[in-house]
């Protein structure tokens, strides 16, 4: 039910914002994998364009933080603040991305950046914890008051299905935004508004609550900020579309690319739903047909004339994202007279 419900989401915000959306990302500084986030949503800033121009993947963070300037090469142990292998694969990521160029000095391998890095490339980022059940709210409290604390993100906003009482309110932070979405309309009400998180300041990050007292991390503004771009990083590279399609002939793509399922009519996660063991299984191939769509996105009929599931492409159709730009990465000036 969830994971049909945050791909609902996706595709309706990615109709009905700007923003670069992506899924299931890390959201903690100290504790890095105890807050995972639902759905990121990144607003694009001023320098986008120039970010989108240099690579369709997350450029690696210790490279952007990396020593390495634009006129001079540096070498790779020098520049990468990690250890040795560390430092060499990040380099590899990085030249393989076109963000770092190599070269050889005094039998050392150097690297240097191919442009300036647009530290202006996003704005907000929106952290929206999706919970289609609030009769059975899990972990939320915890989850929401991490991240009203610690303000990591611009903005936080649960996403429900269900009624929203004054009780359910209560219950939450109040900086914390509250919407009602309709996965089978497609409708979005907002229940209350997010309130501006403090994300240039320190924060709080709540690491384990005890009878009486709690574990915490003071978090700087400089960790934070650090955080925040490999965030943007990650979501940039990674998208919401990020399942594989099973090899049934029952499942099959709507027109936004989610998978469904033509013998339960619905949306299914196919790392949990599908396989051999499942009722309405049938060999077939991965994903090849794009049904026509409904209001919600739904596939009305696959037809025998459909096109390969093309995430990419569909990301590169609806959103700001760029794919295969044509790259930054250029010769130093003066080295063509050496050619």
């Amino acid at each position: 039910m969830e994971f049909a419900f945050e791909l609902a989401l996706c595709s309706h915000l990615e109709r009905a914002t700007d923003w670069v959306l992506a899924r299931q990302l890390g959201g903690a500084v100290a504790a890095p994998g105890s807050r995972v986030v639902d759905v990121v949503g990144l607003v694009p800033g001023p320098g986008f364009d120039d970010r989108a121009r240099i690579t369709d993947r997350a450029i690696p963070g210790p490279a952007i933080e990396s020593d390495a300037g634009v006129a001079a090469a540096v070498p790779v142990l020098d520049a990468i603040d990690a250890r040795p292998d560390r430092a060499r694969a990040v380099a590899d990521a990085a030249v393989d991305r076109g963000f770092l160029a190599e070269e050889r000095r005094g039998g050392k391998r150097c690297v240097r950046k191919t442009t300036r890095y647009p530290d202006d490339w996003f704005g907000d980022l929106i952290a929206i914890e999706n919970k289609p059940d609030l009769g059975r709210p899990g972990d939320l409290r915890r989850q929401l008051r991490v991240d009203a604390s610690l303000a990591l993100f611009d903005r936080v906003v649960l996403a429900t299905e269900s009624h929203v009482t004054g009780a359910h309110l209560n219950r939450l932070p109040d900086a914390v935004g509250v919407w009602r979405f309709r996965p089978e309309t497609g409708e979005r009400e907002v229940i209350r508004e997010a309130d501006p998180l403090a994300v240039d300041d320190p924060g709080v990050e709540l690491l384990a609550e005890h009878p009486g007292r709690a574990d915490v991390a003071l978090v700087s503004a400089a960790e934070k900020a650090r955080k925040r771009r490999r965030i943007a990083e990650r979501a940039y590279g990674k998208g919401w579309r990020t399942y594989d399609f099973p090899g049934c002939g029952n499942c099959e793509a709507t027109a936004d690319g989610r998978p469904r399922c033509a013998h339960f009519d619905r949306v299914v996660d196919p790392a949990s739903d599908c396989g051999e063991s499942c009722p309405g299984w049938t060999p077939g191939d991965a994903g090849d047909d794009v049904g026509e769509a409904d209001a919600t996105g739904d596939a009305v009929d696959a037809g025998d004339a459909g096109d390969a599931v093309d995430p990419a492409a569909l990301r590169d159709e609806r959103t700001p994202w760029v794919r295969d730009p044509p790259g930054v990465a250029r010769r130093q000036a003066g080295l063509d007279r050496f050619g």
